[in-house]
């Protein structure tokens, strides 16, 4: 996966406030609300940055504020049949801990529609309709290799947890980062509204003595 450019990344984003300067603004109203915006402009912008330039990464992603959700729709390569996709997801779960960070995920209107004349195996259940794509938790439940980030899948259902992945697992700096932040911050809700996606924290002032002692290194 692509690395974007740190001063790249602080470039772009100082041109962006340039433009739009009701930004700041709103940053700071929601500062003051414990709420942390981010413009969707800026998620499509990081999403052509990370996606990696070759056959098999999704393309013509589009990302899109369905409130309380968003709308993601691609064209990827499913099993060698090109495949049209969309889907509106919303976080219904979020918990935040040193041990896990793990994400309930309810997936709705998925559609998955065959591009061109394929006659693979996939595209003949999907023409045919005998895939149920109302319960997309279940298809991902019966994935022949499942990603290590998957803890549950079932009906509508999907449940990530990220400190699966290796490469946070095992980031001393990333446990660290979560046990002087975790016993201060959490997380409420994340939803879309006005083309942000907003994340609503929670603060726990009682958390404080746990986190400087976290900071310290002496828990």
């Amino acid at each position: 996966m692509p690395k974007p450019d740190p001063r790249v990344l602080l470039r772009t984003a100082g041109n962006y406030l340039k433009e739009h300067p009701e930004e700041i603004v709103r940053a700071l109203r929601g500062m003051l609300g414990l709420r942390v915006g981010v413009p969707m402009d800026a998620l499509r912008y990081l999403v052509r940055e990370l996606i990696p330039n070759n056959k098999k990464a999704p393309k013509d992603v589009v990302i899109e504020a369905a409130p309380p959700g968003v709308r993601i729709g691609a064209t990827v390569d499913a099993m060698g049949t090109p495949v049209r996709a969309s889907l509106v997801v919303h976080v219904e779960e979020l918990l935040v801990s040193v041990s896990e960070v793990r994400i309930g995920l309810r997936i709705e209107g998925l559609t998955l529609n065959v591009l061109g004349d394929s006659s693979s195996p996939l595209a003949g259940l999907l023409k045919s309709g005998a895939l149920d794509l109302s319960k997309p938790g279940n298809l991902v439940a019966f994935m022949p290799k499942r990603p290590p980030v998957l803890v549950d899948a079932k009906d509508d259902r999907v449940t990530l947890d990220v400190l699966k992945l290796p490469r946070f697992a095992e980031n001393p700096k990333v446990r660290r980062t979560l046990s002087v932040l975790t016993p201060v911050v959490g997380v409420r809700a994340i939803r879309t509204k006005d083309d942000h996606l907003d994340v609503h924290l929670k603060a726990d002032l009682s958390g404080v003595p746990q986190a400087i002692a976290a900071a310290r290194g002496t828990v």
